[in-house]
């Protein structure tokens, strides 16, 4: 090599297998790279760039040149080092990435709208095709599944008497009777609710729990009761739980890909989190269930509109307005029990 070449940086030089470290010189001459010890002598290490591999820049991370006989260059002078690569018309593009900051803004902005389209489109298409090909005894499992979960968490054994409870289950089986499943294919439950209050839900086998609170909440009259217990019948028939299920796990999922390792504490909130998300419904899944209810509480003949009724009294007791939301879960809104009352109109149905 010629004795003029310009030296790139100084670092220290490792043999070929051998964790040995001598100081040294990394020289270039055109597109060849050639390292000399610190002491003199001739070029211990030779390669063309090519075939010589230059980690990329990472922070203050040294850099490592391996040569193709096994030996490596090692140096903190990175800014020498991307000097010369870029007077070769190279550069290290994970550091330009690190320095150019709008670059790595813009690279995390383009992941959270991939996961955004995958929830939007991906999650909802892979939803439908889980619905289909879900086996009964699938269904039975996630819903023994997710009651357990709410059990352990937030529900307590109810405190409703033993006769009551015997009348509402009359009651809803001469409702359940006149299903597309029958009276067989559900499952009522009754549980003290706690923190979420006045509630009722659908699990996708069938399984129906109506908490204490909404009980008291109705005062008594059966069909506000047996309406939010219908209503809860479509929501299983339609298979809006079983979807929700499958949509809560798959936005776990998601979230899980995003985040990496959540780590034991992350895996139960995800977990008990799935488990409420699976107990809402969008607005066209519920009013879906409400023509469901008013159809079933006519061929009853019992109060079609009972299940609007049941909003307007939770709204009056609770001193919700007309916007408000049932936990996210039964939103009742002033057009919604319209909704409600027309439909009973349409299929001639007369109130109480």
């Amino acid at each position: 090599m010629a004795s003029d070449d310009k030296p790139i940086a100084s670092g220290r030089w490792h043999p070929p297998g051998s964790s040995r470290a001598e100081p040294a010189v990394l020289l270039g001459a055109d597109k060849t790279l050639y390292v000399r010890l610190a002491s003199g002598g001739d070029p211990v290490s030779l390669g063309d760039l090519a075939r010589t591999d230059i980690s990329a820049r990472v922070g203050r991370i040294p850099r490592r040149i391996a040569f193709a006989d096994g030996s490596l260059f090692e140096t903190e002078d990175n800014d020498a080092v991307d000097l010369w690569l870029k007077k070769q018309g190279k550069s290290g593009f994970v550091h330009e990435l690190e320095r150019f900051h709008p670059r790595l803004i813009a690279l995390v902005v383009a992941i959270f709208l991939f996961a955004g389209l995958i929830y939007r489109y991906a999650v909802p298409a892979l939803v439908e095709v889980a619905v289909v090909v879900t086996p009964p005894a699938v269904t039975q499992w996630m819903a023994s599944g997710t009651l357990l979960s709410l059990d352990q968490a937030i529900f307590d054994e109810s405190k409703l008497p033993d006769a009551r409870q015997t009348e509402i289950q009359q009651a809803f089986s001469e409702v359940a009777t006149l299903s597309s499943r029958g009276v067989d294919g559900y499952n009522l439950n009754f549980r003290l609710g706690g923190v979420i209050g006045p509630n009722a839900f659908a699990l996708p086998d069938g399984t129906l729990v109506i908490t204490d609170e909404l009980i008291e909440l109705a005062d008594g009259d059966m069909d506000m009761i047996i309406g939010v217990l219908a209503h809860e019948i479509g929501h299983v028939e339609e298979e809006h739980s079983l979807r929700q299920l499958y949509r809560a796990a798959g936005m776990a999922g998601l979230i899980m890909l995003i985040a990496g390792d959540v780590g034991a504490a992350g895996e139960d909130i995800l977990t008990n989190g799935a488990a409420l998300m699976s107990l809402s419904h969008s607005r066209d899944a519920e009013n879906e269930a409400d023509r469901i209810s008013v159809e079933l509480m006519a061929k009853a003949g019992r109060d079609p509109r009972a299940i609007g009724r049941f909003f307007a009294r939770l709204e009056e007791k609770l001193g919700l307005d007309g916007e408000s939301s049932f936990l996210s879960t039964h939103p009742g809104t002033a057009e919604r029990r319209q909704a409600i009352d027309d439909h009973a109109k349409s299929i001639g149905a007369a109130g109480p």
